[in-house]
């Protein structure tokens, strides 16, 4: 058990890194594992400033992933349009958002029992 968590930590520490990479913007942790029948135990949700951000926040994340521990996303969705991306690693899911459209699915307000931790970028937004 303690195995998945240290490799839970690291695949979110990774993601995390790839998201700052490329400057995403509003980087937040949702924590669900005490909320029963989740589909996954962390969300990592962020955004981007247009279709292109996304994209390269999404191609950041893979690369930094990939390149650490040799890991892919089980399922990506949303890549085509660059509004509304779903990386899914099975037990962490990361969405990437274009900041309109954040807002309108409200992700945070949907999952609002999760404990949620706001990341800290080290650049000004």
């Amino acid at each position: 058990m303690q195995n998945r968590k240290s490799s839970a930590d690291e695949l979110i520490a990774l993601i995390i890194s790839g998201i700052e990479e490329v400057k995403g913007h509003d980087i937040k942790l949702l924590d669900l594992r005490d909320i029963e029948n989740t589909v996954c135990d962390y969300f990592i949700i962020c955004n981007g400033t247009s279709n292109t951000h996304v994209n390269a926040i999404v191609g950041s994340i893979q690369k930094t992933v990939s390149k650490a521990i040799k890991d892919k996303p089980w399922h990506v969705e949303g890549a085509e349009n660059g509004e509304w991306v779903l990386m899914d690693y099975v037990n962490v899911v990361a969405h990437v958002f274009q900041k309109q459209i954040r807002e309108y699915y409200d992700i945070e307000g949907l999952w609002g029992d999760a404990k949620v931790t706001v990341v800290e970028s080290s650049f000004n937004q």
